[in-house]
């Protein structure tokens, strides 16, 4: 049987994992994963070498709320004009780092009863759909998947059904007998993302 947290990570972070995606959030009870914030730093160690990254957002002291993210495919995503008046719109700072974007990600995250729409970006929603999304308030979507999508379903739908691909060969993976740490912590930076999937549907 994979390790909780090994299964609680391919489940909802598969696609960032395999480089497909820049971000994927979820959410890990304490209670459920002993000694959690000494794993989750062991993990940060262990695939910083391949380019993901872990990010705590919140932690309650009872649950913590995880940004696991490729730093390269993010900055880029968010770097879009798009982007860039969503989050000026919000109050994040113009030509700030990824850091500084992160960490006015958390106050928002602090200070908001619900998730800030905009945190959609961080996990590579298309602008579009996120302005869509505040535009209509969640409603009149033209699909609902990953996300809620208001600009192009049909692309979209094929990103979905990726993502799905992706998580289902990853857990299968697990199933296996082998770790995240064997699939992606020893590869190298410069892999190409398609490769590394490939890597995992095999």
């Amino acid at each position: 049987m994979p390790d909780l947290l090994e299964k609680e990570l391919a489940l909802h972070c598969a696609p960032a994992l395999a480089g497909i995606k820049a971000g994927n959030l979820l959410t890990l009870q304490y209670a459920r994963v002993p000694n959690l914030p000494l794993r989750l730093e062991a993990y940060r160690a262990k695939f910083a070498g391949c380019g993901v990254s872990f990010c705590i957002l919140q932690d309650s002291g009872k649950r913590i709320l995880l940004l696991v993210y490729r730093e390269e495919l993010l900055k880029a995503h968010l770097a879009q004009p798009g982007a860039r008046w969503i989050l000026a719109r919000a109050g994040y700072p113009q030509d700030g780092t990824l850091e500084a974007l992160l960490a006015h990600l958390k106050l928002r995250l602090a200070e908001e009863r619900a998730f800030p729409h905009e945190i959609g970006l961080f996990l590579e929603y298309p602008p579009a759909d996120v302005a869509g999304f505040q535009h209509f308030h969640g409603q009149n979507c033209k699909l609902c998947g990953h996300w809620k999508v208001y600009a192009d379903p049909v692309q979209a739908q094929a990103r979905f059904a990726r993502y799905d691909r992706c998580r289902n060969a990853l857990c299968r993976k697990l199933e296996q007998g082998m770790t995240l740490t064997q699939l992606f912590a020893c590869t190298p930076r410069q892999v190409d993302a398609d490769k590394m999937t490939n890597h995992i549907y095999m």
